[in-house]
């Protein structure tokens, strides 16, 4: 079954690649044999981020209408906020980008980040992989509105835009320590608002102590996505990081953690929360935790 689907993935059919992003998500059975057949491939990735309300769904929706207009095929992944309580997301990315729905070109998966802390879900890494598979010109990953701590797309992404608006003022100086260290480029969007050429300048002079050790600045560019302003030359500004791109060190620290965490699922398979429960409970009033663990047999 799932070398077939590979095979259908690989001539680009996509249904059969919704349906193993589904698979995945839900662990299906031997889905880890289908991403072990993956083939290792260099598909641009591009990481959209950015605090909430900052219009990085229409901004996609544009960049979306840039790729499409230099005839290339672009794979995009959204990621809404889940309900802490049943795990559901609205996917509503959908609709700001309906127009692309029956274009043989563009493919769009709407995501729930299913609790999954970084501004992700929690197998964006695997589903990346399987879309490289179906040979997109460019991936896009559209992260949750996020802050300074939640910056996993940079360790992903090859290029990461950061999406800022012009009444986001001293809040830039609360994102600095995160966001503001993990762009490639920065997007001013909603420029067409009051204080958008200020705002712009002031992130300038801000960027550049920061990175005046680096061989160029990171590019600040100011668009209204809204109104199809400045997505020309941000695409432009996206193909050259693309082109500039060296090793992304930040991507070995995600891929660790990922390591880290599926080796331990892997070791903790057999172990029941239940019956640990049980065991503790029946340990007596003489319980210690730490010879507990190391006598604890499964």
């Amino acid at each position: 079954m799932w070398t077939e689907y590979l095979q259908q993935i690989d001539k680009g059919d996509f249904k059969a690649l919704a349906r193993c992003i589904s698979l995945i998500e839900n662990e299906a059975p031997g889905y880890e044999n289908m991403l072990e057949q993956l083939p290792t491939l260099h598909t641009p990735v591009i990481g959209i981020t950015g605090a909430p309300g900052a219009g990085k769904s229409t901004l996609t929706d544009a960049l979306i209408e840039e790729i499409i207009r230099e005839e290339k095929k672009v794979g995009v992944l959204c990621v809404d906020p889940s309900s802490p309580f049943n795990l559901g997301a609205l996917l509503g990315d959908r609709i700001r980008m309906s127009n692309w729905y029956n274009n043989p070109n563009v493919f769009i998966r709407s995501l729930a980040t299913r609790g999954s802390l970084g501004g992700l879900h929690p197998k964006i890494i695997e589903l990346t992989d399987l879309l490289k598979a179906a040979h997109f010109d460019y991936i896009i990953i559209e992260t949750v509105g996020v802050g300074q701590s939640e910056i996993e797309i940079a360790g992903l992404a090859g290029t990461t835009v950061v999406v800022v608006v012009p009444e986001a003022g001293d809040e830039i100086q609360n994102m600095k320590s995160g966001l503001m260290e993990i762009a490639n480029l920065f997007v001013v969007n909603k420029s067409d608002r009051p204080g958008a050429d200020l705002f712009a300048k002031n992130l300038r002079l801000m960027l550049a102590p920061a990175f005046h050790k680096q061989e160029t600045l990171v590019p600040v560019i100011k668009t209204s996505a809204m109104q199809k302003q400045g997505i020309d030359e941000l695409f432009k500004a996206i193909k050259l990081n693309i082109k500039q791109q060296r090793v992304n060190v930040k991507r070995f620290w995600l891929l660790a953690e990922k390591a880290y965490y599926l080796i331990q699922q892997k070791k903790m398979a057999e172990i029941d929360k239940e019956k640990l429960k049980d065991a503790i409970e029946n340990s007596g009033d003489d319980f210690n935790l730490y010879n507990f663990i190391k006598n604890y047999t499964v």
